[in-house]
């Protein structure tokens, strides 16, 4: 039961986004900033943003040499470039909109660390340079196995090292307070601990049941048009879209005394990714050792990943230092047969921005600039 004044004031909008993650938050961003005056709501289904994006790495980046190889495996290469782009772009209109001060972006670079099995890598990263010299007008990968010694990995099991100077890292928690603190100053409202039940579209208007803990009854929202940024939880209200979970366990270790390395790195075609966070090191990954077990949307971490994990620090990352596991944590992801989001309008008034494949630092900004233009039309 809903009094007269909640009625009035708070079930209607112009726009109801569902998910405060990151393409939702941009999406409202772009949103208020193209229509100043309307109302925007953010309908949020946890406390806190519920799939990655509070949760991921801080990782401001757009692909390694041996994940684009993998990608032209099985994409076009106009696939790949067009992905690249995107990611690229999202991540200069992330900085522009925010400020690199509020969400601490460092530009110490991106590494990769080769192994034997990878090594042959190096053979293309002429061809891999040039394909992407349109969009950087450098060249983006070097080989600069000096490193190796100078960061203190183990040389008997990293052979080369390729250095990308164009990627960075964040603080994840402040670029996503201050992402929630510009979408508040420009008269967005979030609603959190709201999940959807239901929408549906009439033509003239789209209805949102959201969950009420407090009764038995739902509460419906109505707006001119609605945005889904759910990301891995989107079976949930869309069951046949192609969708796939995929969680991503992280760990972070306490201050290391003479920490040798900045930046962020990357190793296994991406699979794995590590970085410092002042004297700390955050290491993620691991979810091809079980693709089956961790297509799953439940927080947990578990031994087998975390095991290894540890193993890669001592014997790979930090084969001579002395380190202590401070907290674990994992965040979950969506992907599908290939890397490209989902964007498109699944109605009149009703348009999706989903399963990002791990990059939404680097999506996230460009989608929901995207989808709000797609409202907007």
């Amino acid at each position: 039961m809903l009094s007269y004044w909640e009625n009035k004031h708070f079930t209607s909008y112009d726009f109801i986004i569902i998910g405060s993650g990151i393409v939702g938050l941009s999406t409202a961003a772009s949103l208020a900033e193209l229509h100043p005056n309307k109302s925007i709501l953010v309908l949020e289904k946890g406390i806190f943003p519920t799939g990655a994006s509070t949760k991921n790495a801080g990782f401001a980046c757009f692909g390694s040499l041996t994940e684009l190889l993998s990608d032209l495996d099985y994409m076009p290469l106009d696939m790949v470039m067009h992905l690249v782009d995107e990611r690229w772009s999202g991540l200069q209109k992330l900085r522009c909109r925010l400020g690199d001060e509020a969400i601490e972006f460092i530009q110490d670079g991106g590494y990769e660390l080769l192994s034997d099995e990878e090594i042959d890598a190096l053979d293309a990263i002429d061809a891999v340079n040039k394909m992407l010299f349109p969009l950087f007008k450098k060249d983006v990968f070097h080989i600069k196995d000096e490193l190796i010694e100078q960061f203190g990995f183990n040389s008997g099991m990293v052979q080369s090292v390729v250095y990308n100077p164009f990627e960075g890292q964040i603080d994840t928690g402040k670029m996503m307070r201050s992402l929630l603190n510009y979408v508040q100053q420009k008269n967005v409202t979030l609603l959190t601990g709201s999940e959807v039940l239901h929408f549906e579209d009439s033509g003239s208007d789209v209805r949102v049941e959201v969950k009420n803990t407090a009764t038995n009854s739902p509460i419906a929202f109505s707006a001119q048009k609605l945005a889904i940024c759910t990301n891995a939880f989107t079976p949930s209200l869309l069951p046949n879209l192609e969708v796939k979970a995929g969680r991503g366990q992280v760990l972070v270790t306490k201050p290391i005394e003479n920490l040798k390395f900045k930046g962020v790195f990357h190793m296994d075609e991406g699979y794995y990714y590590f970085r410092n966070h002042g004297n700390r090191v955050i290491f993620g990954g691991g979810r091809n050792l079980d693709f089956q077990g961790e297509s799953t949307t439940e927080f947990a971490t578990t031994d087998q990943i975390i095991h290894t994990l540890q193993q890669k620090l001592k014997d790979v990352i930090l084969p001579q230092q002395d380190f202590e596991i401070e907290h674990k944590w994992a965040g979950i992801m969506a992907f599908g047969k290939n890397k490209r989001p989902i964007h498109k309008k699944l109605s009149e008034n009703v348009a999706i921005g989903v399963r990002l494949g791990g990059m939404g630092v680097a999506i996230g900004s460009s989608l929901g600039e995207k989808l709000a233009h797609q409202l907007s039309e």
